[in-house]
C-alpha cells in the first residue's frame, strides 16, 4: 500500500524545496507536478501549437516523454530541459496551458499513475484535492505574493533567469488569480489539508512542521 503527502500551494512558497527535503530525507519519490505542465507549455512553444488548437494538443500529449530525474533533472522526449522550463516564455503560458482541460486529464492520469504502489511526495495545484484526494498527509503551503515574488526573484538570479521583481511580482498574481478559477484543478484547500504559512519562516522550519505531521502518521498507519 503507497504512502502519499500531498503538498498544494500557490507559486513561491517553497513547496519544491520541501518536496526535494522530504524525498531525500524520509525516502519518498519526489513527483514535481509543476515541472510537467511546463514541459507540456515548452513542446507547445517549440511547435507553435496555440491554446485553442485542440487536436494538436492531443497529438501532442499522445508523443509526448517527460522523465523526472531522482536528482531533480527534467527530460523531455529525451532532452535536459531543467533550466528551459524555467524560463520566462514557459513561465508566461503555464498557468493557461495547465487550465486545459485534455492537458490536465493527461497530466494527472500519469500523476496517478506514478504514485501507484509507491511512498510518494508530489507537489502541484490539485494534489490534495483532485490527484489524490485521499492522500495520507494534504499540506497547503501559503505565504505573502511579495515575499513569493522576492524568493522567486532570487531563485532565478542563481539561475541566471533574466527577471524583474516587478515582472515576477505580476506574473505570480495573474497566474494566482488564473490557478484559483480554473474549469477544473483550481488551487484550492483540501478541507482536511493542513495550513502552514511560510512568509516569515525559514525552509528548515517549514519542513521540521511538515517532518513531524507526516512521522505521525506512518506511526498511525504503522
Amino acid at each position: 500500500m503507497s504512502f502519499i503527502v500531498a503538498i498544494d500551494g500557490p507559486a513561491g512558497t517553497g513547496k519544491g524545496t520541501i518536496a526535494k527535503l522530504i524525498s531525500n530525507r524520509l525516502k519518498l519519490i519526489n513527483i514535481d507536478t509543476g515541472a510537467m505542465y511546463r514541459c507540456v507549455a515548452l513542446q507547445m512553444l517549440k511547435e507553435n501549437i496555440k491554446l485553442d488548437e485542440e487536436e494538436k494538443i492531443k497529438q501532442l500529449l499522445k508523443n509526448i516523454n517527460i522523465d523526472l530525474k531522482d536528482d531533480g533533472m527534467v527530460y523531455l522526449n529525451g532532452v535536459d530541459v531543467t533550466e528551459k522550463i524555467r524560463s520566462k516564455e514557459v513561465s508566461d503560458i503555464v498557468s493557461p496551458v495547465s487550465s486545459i482541460k485534455i492537458i490536465r486529464t493527461c497530466m494527472v492520469e500519469m500523476q496517478r499513475n506514478l504514485g501507484k504502489e509507491k511512498d510518494v511526495v508530489m507537489e502541484g495545484r490539485d494534489i490534495g484535492t483532485v490527484v489524490f484526494p485521499n492522500a495520507d498527509v494534504k499540506i497547503y503551503l501559503d505565504a505573502d505574493v511579495h515575499e513569493r515574488a522576492k524568493r522567486r526573484f532570487l531563485q532565478n538570479k542563481e539561475k541566471n533567469i533574466d527577471m524583474s521583481y516587478e515582472e515576477i511580482l505580476e506574473n505570480i498574481k495573474k497566474r494566482d488569480e488564473n490557478d484559483k478559477n480554473k474549469e477544473i484543478g483550481a488551487l484550492k484547500v483540501a478541507k482536511d489539508a493542513i495550513v502552514i504559512d511560510s512568509t516569515n519562516s525559514a525552509i528548515e522550519e517549514v519542513y521540521g512542521k511538515i517532518e513531524e505531521i507526516i512521522k505521525r502518521k506512518r506511526e498511525i498507519n504503522g
